[in-house]
């Protein structure tokens, strides 16, 4: 079911070193949530946790988005259930919005515990250590507290899946827009306030509301 679903980001090309198109549009969906709130630090104290660094990374989003899936072999739906994850973790952690400093802990962090969970083969810590230029006690960390901001939610229903499909495949659609077009398409929001993966999209209820805040 899950790998139906992401046949559509993923390229024609059998090549393995051909990089799927939902690191692509992921990557892009991250980048301006971050960009977004990096902003919003101007007008709105956010709290730092352990996925902060001291000074922005040199390596871009989708750089090191890219690396990871090269050395981490996991499943494309990873990467799906990982895009779960980290919103479940902003709107659990609303004083903890993703941005520059913290984006790529969390991105190596949530496709760790995807991997885990989703797939029956997967590489342990030390080894997404070193994909993702931190320390095994490090990874360690992280991996605890990214499961606590969850508390522990991990599974991840087949049509909370196809939504989060359907958000992927929104960016794509916007890959493709003019500047002009991508600009009418965007929801407004409040400067100074942190801009989310998506807004209240609620699991438990019957009708889903599919509107992004990006």
């Amino acid at each position: 079911m899950a790998e139906a679903e992401t046949n559509t980001f993923i390229n024609d090309k059998d090549d393995q070193e051909t990089v799927p198109n939902i690191i692509t549009f992921f990557s892009s969906l991250l980048q301006r949530v971050a960009e977004s709130n990096d902003h919003c630090r101007l007008f709105q104290s956010q709290k730092i946790s352990v996925f902060h660094g001291l000074t922005r990374p040199t390596i871009s989003i989708k750089s090191y988005l890219e690396r990871i899936f090269k050395y981490a072999n996991c499943s494309p739906s990873c990467f799906v259930v990982a895009y779960v994850y980290l919103d479940r973790f902003v709107q659990l952690q609303p004083s903890l919005p993703i941005n520059s400093y913290n984006v790529h802990r969390l991105l190596i962090t949530s496709v760790l515990v995807s991997a885990k969970f989703m797939d029956d083969m997967y590489y342990n810590n030390a080894y997404y250590a070193k994909v993702g230029g931190i320390s095994t006690v490090e990874m360690n960390f992280l991996e605890v507290d990214f499961l606590f901001g969850l508390g522990f939610q991990l599974n991840v229903a087949p049509a909370t899946f196809h939504t989060y499909c359907t958000f992927l495949q929104r960016e794509m659609c916007m890959q493709i827009q003019s500047p002009l077009q991508q600009l009418l398409s965007q929801p407004s929001f409040n400067i100074g306030r942190p801009l989310k993966i998506h807004c209240c999209f609620n699991e438990d209820e019957s009708s889903h509301h599919h509107q992004l805040a990006v």
